[in-house]
This record gives C-alpha cells, sequence and structure tokens, in this order.
C-alpha cells in the first residue's frame, strides 16, 4: 500500500499526498451521501435479508454480514463495502510493518530522537497500546519490533530463521521498553529515547481497523451487522431474525480447525490470541510468534488460546496479546483482577482442552 491512501472522513491526507486524491474524496463523498440518504429512506416496514461482502486487507481478509431492506439500492450496498475497504486500507497505509513506505516504517526506520508528528489514527493506537502495557505490567510493549525480527517472525527476518545470540538480544535489550517511547498526545507527536527504537502495532492495529471500519458501516446507514477481519469480529445490533450473532472459537490446535465454544455478540467485538497458529519449528524446538518483552524470549509454546470480549476490537485486540504473553495462570489472574470477560483455552494432560474463564466471561459461558 501508498502512504497516499485515502484519509479517514474529516481527516487531512499526510503530508506530501496527491492531489488526484481530491477529486477521489469528493466522489467517495457523493457515493457516501446518496448511499446513506437512500438506505435510510428504504428502511421501515421493508422485509430485512441478509447481504455479505468480503476484502482482503493487512495479509489476511475481511468479511461483513449485514442486515439491510430487501430491494436495497445496490449503490447504497456497493458504497457500505467501499467504505470497509477504505477504511482499512489506510489503517494498513499507516501502521504495516511488512510495507516500507507506511507511516509507522518511516518512523521505524527514522534515527531521530526528537518528536515526530504521527497521524490522528497511529497516536490513538499507540495510546491505547501504552495504556494496556501499564496495565499489564509491560506484557504488551510496541517497541517488541527488534526482538521479533530477531526470532524470525517479522519483516526483516531472515529465511530459514536462526534464534538470535544472547549477544544479538543483550544488544538489543536496550531498545525495548515502555520507556523508550515518549507520546505527547496533545502535539500528537512519538519520540524515540534511543535512535534504534523500533515499533510493533502487530498486537492492535488489526483490532482498531476493525473499529474503524465498524464505524464506517454505521456511518452508511447500517445499523446491524457483523465485520470479521483476520478472524476479529465486531458486532452490532443483531441478525435478521433478532436472534444476537454468533462467533466460534476454536480449539488451539495446530494444523486443523474446530470448534471449542460458541458465543453470541451484539454490540461488542471479540479478538483472540494464542501461540498455535504462528509458531517457528528450529532444531525441534517451536518458538511461539509471542515474544514476552519483559525476557526478551518467546512465550514458551503450550498450545492455547486466549478470546477477550470488549466493546472495543482494538482493546479486545491489545488484551487478547497481553494475557497470552501472561500465559493461562498469571494471565487468568491479572484478567479478574481487571474485570475483562476473557476465555482461556488450555490442554489438557490427558488430551482434549479445558476452558478457563474470568468472572466476567463466567454468565456468557455458563448457563
Amino acid at each position: 500500500m501508498s502512504e497516499d491512501g485515502p484519509p479517514l472522513p474529516g481527516e487531512s491526507p499526510l503530508p506530501g499526498s496527491n492531489r488526484g486524491w481530491v477529486w477521489v474524496l469528493l466522489a467517495l463523498a457523493v457515493v457516501v451521501v446518496l448511499g446513506t440518504v437512500a438506505g435510510r429512506a428504504f428502511y421501515g416496514e421493508r422485509p430485512i435479508g441478509l447481504r455479505q461482502m468480503s476484502g482482503a486487507t493487512m495479509g489476511t481478509t475481511w468479511s461483513l454480514k449485514v442486515a439491510l431492506p430487501e430491494g436495497a439500492p445496490e449503490a447504497w450496498v456497493s458504497a457500505i463495502g467501499d467504505t470497509v475497504q477504505s477504511r482499512l486500507d489506510r489503517v494498513e497505509s499507516l501502521m504495516s510493518t511488512w510495507d516500507s513506505t507506511s507511516e509507522l516504517s518511516l518512523f521505524n526506520r527514522s534515527s531521530s530522537t526528537s518528536p515526530t508528528p504521527l497521524s490522528s489514527e497511529t497516536m490513538a493506537v499507540l495510546e491505547i497500546a501504552a495504556e494496556v502495557g501499564e496495565r499489564s505490567g509491560g506484557a504488551l510493549d510496541v517497541t517488541v519490533a527488534p526482538l521479533v525480527d530477531a526470532w524470525g517472525f517479522g519483516p526483516s527476518s531472515t529465511d530459514p530463521p536462526r534464534p538470535p545470540t544472547t549477544e544479538t538480544v543483550d544488544r538489543l535489550r536496550p531498545l525495548i521498553g515502555l520507556d523508550r517511547l515518549q507520546l505527547d498526545t496533545r502535539a500528537g507527536t512519538a519520540a524515540k529515547a534511543h535512535a534504534g527504537v523500533a515499533v510493533d502495532l502487530s498486537a492492535i492495529a488489526k483490532g482498531y481497523a476493525l473499529d474503524v471500519a465498524a464505524e464506517g458501516v454505521v456511518r452508511m446507514g447500517a445499523a446491524e451487522f457483523a465485520l470479521e477481519v483476520g478472524g476479529e469480529v465486531r458486532a452490532h445490533g443483531s441478525r435478521p431474525d433478532g436472534a444476537p450473532w454468533r462467533v466460534a472459537v476454536e480449539a488451539p490446535t495446530p494444523g486443523s480447525r474446530t470448534i471449542f465454544r460458541v458465543l453470541d455478540l451484539r454490540d461488542e467485538a471479540i479478538a483472540t490470541s494464542g501461540d498455535y497458529r504462528n509458531f517457528r519449528e528450529i532444531d525441534g524446538v517451536r518458538y511461539a510468534h509471542l515474544i514476552d518483552p519483559r525476557s526478551a524470549l518467546p512465550v514458551p509454546w503450550q498450545g492455547f488460546s486466549v478470546s477477550v470480549l470488549h466493546v472495543e476490537a482494538a482493546r479486545a485486540d491489545a488484551w487478547a496479546t497481553a494475557l497470552s504473553v501472561l500465559g493461562p495462570t498469571e494471565g487468568l489472574a491479572v484478567a479478574d483482577s481487571l474485570g475483562l470477560a476473557a476465555l482461556f483455552v488450555v490442554g489438557k494432560e490427558t488430551g482434549g482442552y479445558e476452558a478457563r474463564y474470568t468472572d466476567a466471561m463466567a454468565a456468557r459461558l455458563e448457563p
């Protein structure tokens, strides 16, 4: 993606963006306004049906199921899908570490330690990450990027990957820490404490993008829908039959997909993290993609997952990662103390899986 992607409604393009986007935005604004007006006019007593659309973003896919009146104008339906895609693309163009032209990649490559102006979206994600990082005792730390690369899970990783030497890890340690990045929310800037500091927002950017895209669907006049991005879901309202949206939580089995539990969602989001999908096996040892910033080591592979419910997908995403780093025992205790609705799915020695969950999640799982 190019950093010249279209801004969100009401926001300015990034510095140096192409003037051609002005005409694109004007055309999109006309479609959005006409689509929204037409859409609202079609609600009322008309029968409601389920429309589905999908696309690609952030190296994964997105899908939308939206309850719309029968006979809804196709221009409105198309505009809803275009809004989702453009908003997801916007976040990707800002926060991708795999896109060398993204705002985050440019920030990471800079050796400046002076305050750097960043987009309002990137600043919002950094603020949420800082909050969750503090409340989790440093289990979530976006300055972990150099370690992600060193352990073979980042855009600069070697192939085939090799575990970093002790000397390499020791050299990177001074770059990692919640205090390595200073945010000035009023000025909209971020400053590195060291020239080599680099940021990885993969633990939260997808959830934030889901929130932004869902807000776009609402602005388009659709009130009942379920939007999924790479397995994370944000639901609004109900299905056409009045039932809540249903989301399957998988068993953390590498190489296969089996349903462990099904949860009902209405006006909230769910995000799942764990060590069972993204890991590398080197010399017979499995290394999870989750790096513990406190130890500078990958989380010991156990084969578990944790799902978090929250009204914001960004915070659900961030907490799912933080609790995964903390693990099923410490993570469950922290989530319970904070009143988070969290579900851990953990393998049993005798085979199969067991559910461990917080008090806030209990009402969603028990009769």
